[in-house]
């Protein structure tokens, strides 16, 4: 294996969370050393992430066997470009939502928890998410998931209050029928094919009689679509995620319905390649884009706004998953990195309002921009970006995908163009009307204004220190992840480029199957001339010699992604 002695770190980004989770459950009443420990385990891991990214950037795909157990037998962890940019990012994520969350005493004060139970509980969710992306198998993948779920049970419930166990309730019912749907195609493949390993996947399910496999898949998509919280299956998210505390909603929304988009991704690219659900794809995604954003417009909770504009945004991602060629899986790649970092943002936002004010309810709230100016800029930088206002990284993913949804030129994709026009304006209207009632109406104008609010305004017209300030702890996690939000508009030319990278290379498939199995096993999984095509890819003229090499269709620069086997060992 390439660099082993390297790549091999890989299985890290899995064991740095838990051993931070149990050196932090030891410091049960040393609260700063548990926060240093929590904080310093997701650095590390980060970094670690970084690291990989920057090596598979170029080189591909790399596969680690754990205790030396080679593919298809043992455990396999996979680093590819998907799953790496899948890591920073969510390592970026979850360190940022950890020092908001740890200045504002989520873990200590106002009934939310033990701080022995949330910084244990955070690494361990950590620890699902990476395994979940680092996964080379569906048992693992399926352990990802349980892991990341169990802790999501812990952080939802903090504080033990009504509405939040009424919402953990609904929230563990239906993961818990999302993993029985999942575990059952698990132990059917594993019946029809004596393999749950990934990469020998993409070669046994082909030789499935067709029937057969239909079954399979539509019960992967039913598990991992109710997981990524799809259009009819979404209807548990807007009732879970808003009772929790600020920070454990942001990270959920952020993180926790994208691990469902992946493994999508994964089972559309990787297992069962082609057309075969194209249509079906297609349409729930505009109904997911559709029904969502009129969710989000019935709402006066901003809580309550975000969650359902969430569950219409990824309706977006599922819209280029469902166009299955290169441009859109690229741009959904890219819109779920954009997508995971202005959600968290927008929530910490959220956080911060009901900090200062006393509630997120849009019908009590108004004069925020004269309470607190910065706020009102955090709020209103991300509510333009995800409304798709140029130049802003918004406006670019969804480009993308209107792009590939015009060149695919089907009625259903041109109808998909603008439905997901008409929901970017929606949801445009929706950021607006809140920034309009909460930050430019005057209190005075509203009914019954929270006392908190109204006293702090008392404060600053009189020039009075007031009693709650959004202190730097609070506000600098927030202003990095606007920050990243807009530095994605200023890299979004190497970030697409990375994307359809990523892009191609699930979709021809060699890759990974090479990474796992070796080259002549990705030949055995190298797709027909016809189907690649149709990806909008072009095999070069001795594609037959060289079955990894591949290029896009419409490529200005007419280059490869490799120039030989013997160069990259295969990798395109």
């Amino acid at each position: 294996m390439t660099d082993f002695h390297f790549v091999s770190l890989a299985p890290l980004a899995i064991i740095m969370p838990i051993l931070g989770a149990a050196a932090a459950f030891m410091m049960v009443r040393r609260p700063k050393a548990q926060i240093a420990v929590t904080v310093t385990a997701i650095v590390l891991t980060l970094i670690l992430d970084i690291a990989l990214l920057a090596h598979v950037w170029d080189t591909g795909a790399v596969a680690v066997f754990l205790g030396g157990w080679e593919a298809p037998i043992g455990i396999t962890l996979v680093v590819d470009r998907f799953s790496a940019l899948m890591l920073v990012v969510s390592s970026a994520i979850v360190l940022a939502v950890l020092l908001y969350a740890s200045a504002q005493g989520v873990a200590e004060s106002d009934g939310s928890g033990p701080v022995s139970i949330f910084h244990p509980t955070y690494l361990i969710l950590v620890a699902g998410v990476s395994n979940a992306f680092l996964a080379g198998d569906l048992f693992n993948l399926y352990v990802g998931f349980e892991i990341l779920l169990t802790a999501s049970y812990v952080l939802l419930t903090l504080g033990g209050t009504g509405p939040r166990v009424r919402a953990g309730v609904t929230y563990v019912v239906v993961s818990v029928v999302s993993s029985i749907v999942f575990l059952i195609a698990i132990a059917m493949i594993y019946g029809a094919t004596g393999t749950v390993n990934m990469a020998d996947l993409a070669i046994k399910l082909a030789e499935l009689n067709p029937a057969l496999q239909q079954v399979l898949h539509i019960m992967l998509l039913v598990g991992f679509g109710i997981k990524a919280a799809v259009f009819p299956l979404s209807f548990w998210l807007p009732d879970s995620y808003p009772t929790a505390p600020a920070p454990v909603t942001a990270v959920f929304a952020g993180l926790l319905t994208k691990v469902g988009v992946y493994a999508l991704v994964r089972t559309e690219t990787l297992l069962f390649p082609g057309d075969r659900v194209n249509t079906l794809l297609m349409i729930v995604a505009l109904l997911t884009m559709i029904v969502g954003i009129l969710g989000a417009l019935a709402q006066t909770d901003i809580k309550r706004v975000l969650s359902f504009t969430l569950v219409s945004h990824i309706g977006y991602m599922i819209f280029g998953l469902g166009l299955s060629n290169v441009v859109g899986l690229g741009a959904t790649i890219f819109y779920v990195v954009h997508h995971i970092t202005l959600q968290t943002s927008l929530f910490l936002v959220t956080g911060l309002i009901e900090f200062r004010a006393g509630t997120a309810s849009t019908t009590r709230l108004g004069s925020m921009l004269k309470l607190s100016p910065l706020i009102a800029v955090l709020y209103l930088i991300p509510a333009l970006n995800l409304g798709g206002i140029p130049p802003f990284s918004g406006f670019l993913g969804k480009l993308g995908l209107m792009q590939a949804g015009v060149g695919q030129g089907s009625g259903l994709a041109m109808l998909l163009v603008v439905g997901s026009v008409v929901t970017s304006l929606l949801t445009l209207l929706v950021m607006m009307r809140i920034w309009a009632r909460v930050f430019w109406r005057k209190v005075e104008d509203v009914e019954d204004p929270p006392s908190r609010l109204v006293e702090e305004l008392e404060r600053v017209e009189t020039g009075r220190r007031p009693l709650r300030t959004t202190n730097a702890g609070l506000a600098l996690p927030t202003l990095g992840l606007v920050g990243l939000g807009v530095a994605f508009t200023a890299v979004a030319g190497p970030l697409y480029d990375l994307s359809d990278q990523a892009a191609e290379d699930m979709l021809v498939r060699t890759p990974y199957i090479e990474a796992v199995l070796g080259p002549e096993a990705a030949s055995q999984g190298s797709l027909d001339l016809e189907v690649l095509t149709d990806y909008g890819i072009e095999m070069p003229a001795d594609s037959s010699d060289s079955p990894g090499e591949f290029r896009s269709v419409g490529d200005s620069n007419g280059h490869n992604s490799s120039e030989s086997d013997d160069e990259t060992g295969g990798q395109p």
